[in-house]
C-alpha cells in the first residue's frame, strides 16, 4: 500500500533581512494510512513551517511531496485549496469557530462549501455532533461552551467532510490537564476507528498518546516508533 503522506528532502528557507534562514532541512516522512503521528519540538524547531507544508497552506523550496497520488508540490493555489477543502481536516489550538454561528452551522459549513445539499449536510453534521457528545448543546454557540466542548465542536468539523488526515496544531495547547486528557482520548478513538492523524506539539507527554512519534529539531526531522 502507497503511503497516504510521503515527504522527501523537504527544504523551506526564509529571508529576514540580510539573514537567509533554513527552518527545514532535508526533512523525509512516510506516513500510512491509518497511523497517528506525533511531531514533537519546541518554539523554533520548524513546526509550524511543517504543518503549513503538510497542510497544503506552504509549499517547500525543494523536495517533494505527494499527498495520496497528488504531487502537491505541481499544484496551483486552486488545486491547494482543493487539497485543505477535501483531503485534510484541520484542528487548531484556538479552535476557530465562528463565534456568531452555533455548533451545527459551525460543523456544517464544510459540506455547505463543498456543495452538498443542505438535507443531507445536516445528517451529516449531526452525526459527528452526536459523536463528539455535544447533540444536546447543537444550537449553542461557541461562548456558550466551555474550551473543551469547542474543540470537539472543531473536531466534528474536521471529520464531517471525511479527510484522508487529520491535521491537530496544539490540540491540547488551550485546555487544563483534565480535558486535554479528554481530547487525546478522543484521538486515540478517532484512530482506533481508521483515522490517520498529525498532531503537532511541543509537549512529550501529550506526544506519548501517539503510535508513532518524530523530533523536529532544527529543522531536521528523526522519526522514532
Amino acid at each position: 500500500m502507497e503511503p497516504i503522506i510521503r515527504l522527501k528532502e523537504i527544504e523551506k528557507f526564509y529571508t529576514m533581512g540580510n539573514e537567509k534562514l533554513h527552518v527545514l532541512k532535508k526533512v523525509s516522512l512516510d506516513l500510512e494510512r491509518g497511523e497517528f503521528l506525533a511531531i514533537l519540538g519546541s518554539s523554533g524547531s520548524g513546526k509550524s513551517t511543517l504543518m503549513n507544508i503538510i497542510g497544503c497552506m506552504d509549499t517547500p523550496d525543494a523536495g517533494s511531496y505527494f499527498l495520496g497520488d497528488v504531487d502537491v508540490c505541481q499544484c496551483n493555489d486552486k488545486e491547494l485549496t482543493t487539497l485543505r477543502n477535501q483531503k485534510i481536516g484541520f484542528i487548531f489550538q484556538k479552535y476557530h469557530l465562528i463565534p456568531q454561528y452555533t455548533i451545527l452551522q459551525n460543523v456544517i459549513l464544510p459540506l455547505l462549501v463543498q456543495g452538498k445539499k443542505r438535507t443531507d449536510a445536516m445528517e451529516i453534521a449531526e452525526k459527528y455532533i452526536r459523536m463528539a457528545g455535544l447533540l444536546d448543546r447543537i444550537s449553542h454557540k461557541p461562548n456558550e461552551l466551555s474550551g473543551g466542548q469547542q474543540q470537539r465542536v472543531a473536531i466534528a468539523r474536521a471529520l464531517v467532510t471525511t479527510p484522508d488526515l487529520l491535521l491537530a496544531d496544539e490540540p491540547t495547547g488551550a485546555l487544563d490537564s483534565q480535558t486535554g486528557q479528554e481530547i487525546l482520548t478522543l484521538f486515540q478513538e478517532l484512530n482506533e476507528m481508521g483515522n490517520t492523524i498529525i498532531m503537532i506539539t511541543h509537549d512529550q507527554r501529550v506526544a506519548q498518546h501517539s503510535g508513532k512519534i518524530a523530533h523536529l529539531t532544527d529543522g531536521v526531522l528523526s522519526v522514532k516508533t
